[in-house]
């Protein structure tokens, strides 16, 4: 009951600095120039044969999914970004302030405190990048007849980035201020991006060293390899099959993969994820306050 207590107090907390305000006004927004887009778009003659109204199918699908790996690789970013900047003031601030010294000497433990604030924070993200990514999902599907083939496990994978950066997040705010916390989290977040883009660059050149270089980095941070998952499943069956017939070639579209993550990848993210939050808890419990 104190974890959710806490969880509660911080999704208030939250509201109340009037963040989801800001995240509905900027969404609506975003929403609104991204249908523009896409309906100026749709109602373009084709390029390829400019006597046509419209393009073929293949031709707008193309488009479209590519337009909408696009926009949702910007979605990641602000998840991340919210993630990490919600989430290192958590503790250090609190700590910082003497908030948490008067919480703590109840009879509240120190990991429901933590654990509250994660769920409380994972709960916020997980709901805003599901309405947000939906929203623009929908908006697409009016505009130009087109869905991608796997939306909720599209959904699913930002939502686990943001996740990962929300963990990082809350362990180093149990030992570094809110700054550090955040510019550290964000860091290993580009970072693992430009590791995988580094992996297809040394596979594209045939270099073990540097493709083994960018695997290693998507180790360290899952946070890539979970967005291929997520450009997988947006992506429609045409081009994963064109993307196959350029062989090598296709690793230099760093928004363009060829397979989903493997299961033991994937049981790998989950194992990191679980890990750096049992050390935050760790961490957490031996920090003076």
């Amino acid at each position: 009951m104190a974890l959710l207590r806490i969880a509660r107090l911080t999704l208030r907390e939250t509201a109340r600095r009037k963040l989801l305000i800001a995240l509905v006004i900027l969404t609506v927004i975003v929403a609104l120039l991204t249908g523009w887009l896409f309906h100026k778009l749709y109602s373009l003659p084709c390029g390829e044969a400019p006597h046509l109204h419209r393009c073929t199918v293949a031709t707008m699908d193309l488009a479209a999914a590519t337009l909408l790996i696009l926009l949702l690789f910007m979605f990641s970013f602000v998840l991340a970004l919210g993630a990490a900047f919600v989430a290192a003031p958590s503790i250090a601030t609190e700590i910082e302030s003497g908030v948490l010294l008067s919480i703590a000497t109840r009879p509240i433990r120190r990991s429901d405190i933590l654990l509250g604030k994660w769920l409380g924070f994972a709960v916020l993200l997980a709901l805003y990048g599901a309405l947000a990514i939906a929203l623009e999902m929908v908006i697409l599907k009016v505009a130009m007849g087109y869905a991608p083939p796997h939306p909720v496990a599209a959904i699913a994978f930002i939502i686990a980035e943001s996740l990962i950066v929300l963990t990082l997040a809350m362990l180093g705010s149990t030992r570094l201020s809110a700054i550090t916390t955040g510019i550290i989290a964000l860091a290993l977040f580009g970072g693992a991006w430009l590791a995988g883009i580094t992996g297809e660059v040394g596979q594209l050149f045939g270099n073990r060293t540097i493709e083994n270089a960018g695997t290693v980095g998507s180790l360290i941070m899952p946070t890539d390899g979970l967005w291929r998952g997520a450009i997988y499943n947006l992506e429609p069956l045409a081009v994963i099959l064109g993307q196959a017939d350029l062989g090598q070639r296709a690793a230099a579209n760093p928004f363009f993969v060829l397979s989903a993550p493997s299961p033991p990848y994937l049981l790998w993210a989950l194992a990191w994820g679980l890990a750096v939050l049992g050390l935050a808890l760790w961490s957490f419990q031996r920090r003076e306050l």
